[in-house]
């Protein structure tokens, strides 16, 4: 019996949670989670609170039945995923309070083990590979098994990022065999973009700067930018990513903003910085090659202060000017 199983024994309510700016893993993993319970425990009673997401996942069953705001309920049990610590959680951190008991599952290496029992594998490749362990695998459905594929392909980047291993393709392979439209799910929440999405990319790549002799790259997006290109922060993804493959960096980083003086930061790295640990020294966390937090001052501060600690760990010769 697995951790999962045995936290849901007894169990007549469950609140299922994750993270702020919800991304494809967390999408997948409490949707996952979500139809899993409503197919196999029909007398539970799940919500999932979370943040509003992009409309690229509304193919997820379950996605428009998410609270996007908090209730006076209290649950016997309290699931967090893709989740790396309580303040990763928002204002639905409410519910893992009132909850009687609670877990986590999530494999971010920053996490710190807040829940009643926590399940963190640090080399899993997403919370999704994480969740799919604790399910039986003959009760994995095409609606489950799609919410599961979404959030692997979307934590390795299409399997192929060094958190990518013989594990998660093997894994990848059985949720394929469930009969989900794998193709269908990469082109459409991983590389379709509105036309305003790929102008705000545009404008990002046409505007980022390098640093330390061309081994990282910045870009930054101003709230004013976002508002006259009619863009929220949802519609960014895949910028970080444009930007890590350009030819010589070792670490990308975009920022916008989310406030005066306040900006969200996301890292990349190749080989040799260990981006996590950067973002944890501000307060944040993440992974090895992606983490992320958020930042005050201008935007000339937060790249200084990021380059500083960058510096610490890129090899060789380099110049601390931007």
């Amino acid at each position: 019996m697995t951790i999962l199983q045995q936290m849901l024994e007894n169990a007549g309510s469950v609140a299922i949670l994750g993270h702020i700016r919800p991304d494809g893993d967390c999408l997948g993993s409490t949707l996952g989670l979500y139809n899993y319970l409503q197919l196999n425990y029909p007398n539970i009673k799940a919500s999932v609170y979370l943040e509003e997401a992009a409309d690229k996942f509304l193919y997820l069953k379950g996605f428009e039945r998410i609270c996007h705001e908090t209730d006076e309920e209290a649950y016997d049990l309290c699931v967090c995923l893709d989740s790396g610590g309580m303040e990763r959680l928002g204002v639905f951190a409410c519910y893992l309070q009132r909850a009687k008991r609670s877990l986590c599952l999530d494999h971010h290496i920053t996490n710190t083990r807040y829940a009643d029992t926590n399940l963190v594998e640090e080399n899993a490749s997403s919370t999704c590979e994480v969740l799919f362990g604790q399910m039986e695998e003959d009760k994995i459905d095409t609606t489950v098994a799609e919410c599961l594929y979404t959030g692997i392909v979307h934590d390795t980047g299409v399997f192929k990022y060094a958190c990518t291993s013989r594990k998660t393709m093997e894994i990848a392979g059985k949720l394929m065999e469930k009969g989900i439209d794998f193709g269908g799910i990469i082109d459409n929440s991983f590389y379709k973009k509105t036309y305003i999405q790929n102008q705000i990319l545009g404008r990002a790549l046409l505007e980022s700067v390098t640093f330390f002799k061309g081994r990282c790259i910045f870009s930054a997006v101003r709230q004013n930018e976002m508002e006259f290109y009619g863009v929220g922060s949802k519609d960014l993804d895949g910028i970080i990513d444009q930007l890590r493959l350009t030819e010589g960096v070792e670490v990308a980083i975009f920022i916008y903003q989310t406030g005066a003086q306040e900006f969200k930061v996301s890292m990349r790295s190749q080989k040799e910085v260990d981006v996590s640990k950067i973002a944890a020294y501000f307060g944040g966390g993440g992974h090895v090659r992606a983490a992320g937090c958020s930042m005050n001052g201008s935007i000339h501060d937060v790249i200084n202060n990021l380059s500083n600690e960058i510096a610490r760990q890129l090899k060789g010769n380099i110049s601390s000017e931007i």
